[in-house]
This record gives C-alpha cells, structure tokens and sequence, in this order.
C-alpha cells in the first residue's frame, strides 16, 4: 500500500484528493496538513511515500517547504501539484529535487499515475510540463559546460532530450533506430559524464549546471 499525505491550503480540495487516494485500492492517505507547521510534525511522526505539495500555501512557499523537508528528509518522494504552470515555478520545483510536477486541472486518473510511478522510483511530468523541459533541452542543444566544459555528442544530446520527454529505453531505441543495448550503454555514459546516480539527477544537475541553457 503506498502511503501518501497531501499539504494545502484547500480543505474541500483536501478532502477531495483523499477521496480519490483513499478509493485506490494500492493507496492510502495516511494525513493531510493546511500549512508548514502542521506538515512539518506530521512528516516527523508519518513518513508518506508520497508527498503532495501545494507550491503556493497561503503566504508559504511550497518551494523553500519542499526544500526544509528534503533537507531533513533527502528520501522523501514530493510531487508539486499546483495550478502555477510558468516556467520559473517548473525549474525551482526541479532544482530543489521534487519528483513530479503535476497541474490541479489534472484528472483523478492521471494523477494516480503520477503517484503509482514516483513510487516506482521514476520521476512524473504532466505533458505541459514535460513540453516545458524539452523546449529548455532542444534551446540548449549545443550543449555546453559553464563550469567544467563536458561536451556530450550529438547522439548523446538525443538520448537526453528523449530521457526529458519520460523515453524508456525500448522507446529511445525505436525512436532513434538504434538497439536498446546501444540505449543503454549511451545513458549510463552520460550519467558516468555528469556523475550522478539515476537519470533524475542526470536532467537536474545537466539544468543546475548549465549544460541545459535555461
């Protein structure tokens, strides 16, 4: 049973996700909270397995709460829901490590989705925002390191953006009309090139380094 807990500011809207999360038969809402306070004691004596963030909670910041939270608690799953869509929302809630990022005019079913696949270990976009990363990915494909000048190749710039756009493997290989062998042996270079562990922190730390020009 995934456990799942919910922070806004909305009871009617609350109670209506529990509603949904509570009717699932592989999730459960384990608590709900109104703002950081009350989210932060509930974290302490409940870990979720999923936490549903609202970005903007009254005066809050669902943003620098997210980030206290993981700070605190590095394993902790949030997905942003919310109904800001601008691109400067998208990125913070990226850089500080959410999960997901899912728009409140979503429906019941596709936000399941995204709880049932962060719980997996996978990261969750709506398609607005997933339309969002990939014009940053294909704006910076020349793909260069402000930092300490990594150079991907052409094909590794592909498998990225594909990566951006929630590509599985098999996906990538029809795609590009390449094996999955080839697939994968392309994605574990760029995370060995970035030096991150999963592909999460390869999009994230490509966009908080510069090597997607954001």
């Amino acid at each position: 049973m995934i456990r799942v807990a919910i922070i806004d500011d909305h009871k009617m809207f609350r109670d209506g996700v529990s509603a949904i999360i509570d009717k699932h038969e592989e999730t459960t809402m384990i608590w709900s909270a109104s703002n950081g306070v009350e989210a932060i004691e509930n974290v302490s004596n409940q870990l979720p397995d999923i936490l549903l963030m609202d970005i903007s909670i009254g005066f809050e910041s669902g943003v620098t709460l997210s980030k206290k939270l993981l700070e605190l608690y590095p394993k902790l799953n949030i997905i942003a829901l919310t109904m800001h869509h601008e691109e400067n929302y998208v990125i913070k809630v990226l850089e500080i490590g959410a999960k997901g990022y899912l728009l409140k005019d979503a429906g019941s079913e596709e936000m399941v989705d995204a709880i049932m696949q962060v719980a997996s270990g996978e990261n969750y976009y709506s398609k607005h925002v997933s339309q969002i990363l990939v014009k940053h990915i294909t704006r910076g494909s020349k793909m260069k390191n402000k930092s300490n000048s990594i150079q991907l190749t052409n094909r590794e710039t592909e498998i990225l953006t594909l990566i951006a756009q929630e590509y599985s493997n098999p996906e990538i290989a029809k795609e590009l009309f390449i094996s999955i062998r080839t697939v994968d042996t392309h994605r574990r270079n760029l995370l060995d090139k970035l030096q991150v562990k999963n592909t999460a922190g390869l999009v994230k730390h490509a966009i908080k380094t510069g090597l997607l020009d954001i």
